[in-house]
């Protein structure tokens, strides 16, 4: 059984955290020991930060004692100072610490081609190393620090009740803006008190991402800083050493509820967003052309734009999913939009139920909900489907970004 408890990352045995925020210059830190592995940006631009954590967790058997996280300054486009500075930042973090530099993970978030001020984050450390703690405000401070346009924290964590005992997993992340198509201008932590091995975790953590994180569109862009990291610290005593047992599918269980939850508050909180778009599609021959679908339906800006409007023009969904490159035809779709209360039946099995005036009003009536649902079945002899989240886009978005480093 998988229930929601409060904490965030801080609820998870063996994590203590802090952070500050002084104007757009955050920090953070996570310390937790234990096996460890991470996801990075498809980007070809990558940001010095994941490129040295990379490059740690590849060669030091997949453990980390320690993150260390900045927010105002990508440090990404920055060459070999880039380099410098994020090696710095784990080598000061690592010398107060007193460990290993080569098992401290280095992110940064916020404008792109700009040196980093190493001293500055120097000094954060040091104001930030003697609050850590597990408390729930520890979590709260270190969800602020990450973050930059985002208008709202997220942090989210389960426990699950097995029959080898209880673990715990919680998440942060931060991300509003450049999200899809692989994650997206967002650093997500995920700490786990279950016992699991650094192959174990990269496979859990990848099949996790391409569901959840890899799922989320805010406005079509790929940022040059994506990372999520996922640490083990194996203080529950419940142990996952094999693919071959319940306690596995469990812990994958567990791990998707945080990041599904992330990556809802992500999409929810998209750069100037109203509204939250859950797109599901279903009667697909693969797993794969239902996702490419319901990504191609919250990505369209026409639909964004329409669904901002409470504009009933759904036909754009339909063109959205019909050049998505799914597998499907056109004469056999389904098309329902829902509010979570009311739904509204727009085409059946190829065939337009009602295209009248009633039914483009309450069609406008249900887009005008805080969340709106999209369900479509492809129609075709497939039974997979898939689910992506998105937001509406608006004029604030232009403004966010029109305005972004001044």
């Amino acid at each position: 059984m998988i229930k929601e408890i409060k904490g965030g990352i801080c609820a998870v045995d063996g994590v203590k955290a802090f952070g500050i925020k002084e104007g757009k210059k955050g920090l953070a830190i996570i310390a937790a020991k234990g096996n460890a592995a991470g996801v990075y940006t498809k980007n070809k631009v990558i940001a010095a930060p994941n490129i040295v954590t990379k490059d740690k967790l590849e060669t030091n058997g997949g453990y980390l004692e320690a993150v260390i996280v900045n927010s105002g300054n990508a440090n990404a486009f920055t060459g070999e100072d880039g380099l410098k500075d994020a090696n710095e930042m784990a080598n000061t973090l690592a010398e107060k610490l007193g460990v290993d530099s080569k098992y401290i993970a280095v992110a940064s978030t916020g404008v792109i081609g700009r040196k980093l001020h190493i001293d500055i984050i120097k000094e954060q450390i040091n104001t930030v190393l003697p609050n850590l703690s597990s408390s729930e405000k520890a979590n709260e401070e270190t969800m602020k620090a990450i973050m930059t346009t985002d208008l709202v924290p997220k942090g989210f964590a389960v426990e699950a009740e097995t029959a080898l005992g209880v673990f715990r997993v919680g998440g942060i992340t931060k991300g509003s803006g450049m999200i899809e198509p692989n994650m997206g201008t967002m650093l997500a932590f995920i700490y786990t008190d279950a016992e699991v091995k650094s192959d174990i975790l990269k496979t859990a953590l990848k099949e996790a991402t391409s569901k959840t994180f890899n799922r989320i569109v805010v406005d079509g862009d790929t940022s040059t800083n994506d990372i999520c990291l996922l640490t083990a610290t194996g203080k529950s005593g419940v142990v996952i050493h094999s693919y071959e047992n319940t306690i596995y599918t469990e812990f994958q269980n567990a791990l998707e509820a945080v990041m599904k939850e992330l990556a809802k508050m992500i999409a929810k909180d998209g750069e100037g967003a109203t509204k939250l778009i859950e797109c599901t599609v279903t009667g697909a021959y693969t797993e794969e052309d239902a996702a490419i679908a319901a990504k191609s339906i919250v990505r369209s800006p026409l639909v964004k734009t329409a669904i901002y409007g409470n504009d009933p023009n759904w036909g754009r969904i339909v063109a959205a999913a019909g050049y998505s490159g799914a597998d499907f035809d056109q004469a056999c779709i389904s098309l329902v939009v829902a509010d979570g209360c009311n739904q509204v039946s727009l085409v059946d099995k190829g065939k337009l139920t009602k295209n009248d005036e009633t039914t483009l009003a309450n069609l406008k009536k249900v887009m005008s909900a805080e969340t709106i649902y999209i369900e479509m079945d492809l129609g075709t002899d497939g039974k997979k489907a898939a689910t992506a989240w998105g937001c509406d886009l608006t004029y604030d978005y232009v403004k966010i970004n029109a305005d972004y480093t001044t």
